[in-house]
């Protein structure tokens, strides 16, 4: 029986698409586009609830995924559904259907801003530390040198702009829906969501961290902590994807009492 590989970035039949995307990842996403998006993202004033913006992913296709080219949605129960079939408890049920719902942002996005449903740069992808040193185990290397911030003897060394041992709490990642969606469920104030809930959703996309090993010299003790906590959830968020579709309303019944408990019934605020 053959295996499928996942994240094979140099497969023959890779979208020309997802390469391009990140090319403008790389060229476009410097510390100071990441300050703005901060503060043009995170004014929590659109209030919407959890299952509308749920709907609203059945309209998103990740362009920077090589491996699946169904709806967002999808891939949101896939794995919730893998981590509720191994009895992981309620809270990281719930994570897994939430994880990618920052991509959500697509609704008011621009393409300018690399958050358009057409421009997707600054939504999804493996995110990487701004303000530092581009890695080489970030997805095609080749390109770090597109990047403005490469040029400025600020952020172009190991550490950059950060104190050694800082931690990833401190540091500012690339803009995508992982931050985007801490920031908003950190603001959420019927949130009950465990801590380690919140390491999942922060860092999944944090590649050239959890996989590549990278910015060790930025890393303190907790991270550790972290780590092993982003490569049980990844399991579920890579190994679980397939071309099984579900209908939202199905599985909505089981949810959406686990949602209520950890994030209350009125709605969020994006």
């Amino acid at each position: 029986m053959e295996t499928k590989t996942f994240r094979n970035y140099e497969a023959v039949d890779v979208k020309a698409a997802v390469k391009e995307h990140y090319r403008k990842m790389r060229k476009n996403q410097t510390y100071d586009y990441v300050q703005r998006m901060h503060k043009k993202y995170l004014n929590f004033d659109k209030p919407m609830g959890l299952w509308e913006a749920m709907g609203h992913l059945n309209d998103l296709i990740d362009v920077s995924d090589p491996d699946l080219d169904l709806p967002n949605v999808q891939h949101l129960i896939q794995s919730a559904e893998a981590i509720r079939a191994d009895n992981r408890p309620d809270w990281m049920q719930l994570t897994g259907l939430i994880h990618d719902l920052g991509k959500v942002m697509f609704l008011w996005g621009s393409d300018e801003d690399g958050t358009s449903q057409d421009e997707q740069w600054g939504t999804v992808g493996d995110v990487f530390v701004v303000g530092c040193e581009l890695p080489d185990t970030c997805v095609y290397p080749e390109f770090n040198a597109l990047n403005p911030d490469m040029q400025d003897e600020r952020y172009n060394t190991p550490t950059g702009i950060y104190e050694k041992g800082c931690g990833l709490d401190n540091l500012n990642l690339a803009w995508g829906h992982d931050e985007y969606l801490f920031q908003v469920l950190n603001n959420h104030e019927a949130n009950k969501l465990p801590a380690e809930a919140m390491v999942m959703i922060r860092y999944h996309s944090f590649y050239p961290w959890h996989t590549g090993g990278s910015y060790k010299p930025l890393l303190n003790d907790t991270d550790a902590k972290y780590l092993e906590l982003i490569k049980d959830f990844n399991k579920y968020d890579l190994y679980t994807k397939s071309q099984k579709i579900y209908e939202l309303e199905e599985v909505r019944d089981y949810y959406q009492p686990i949602a209520e408990k950890y994030l209350g019934t009125g709605p969020i605020l994006w």
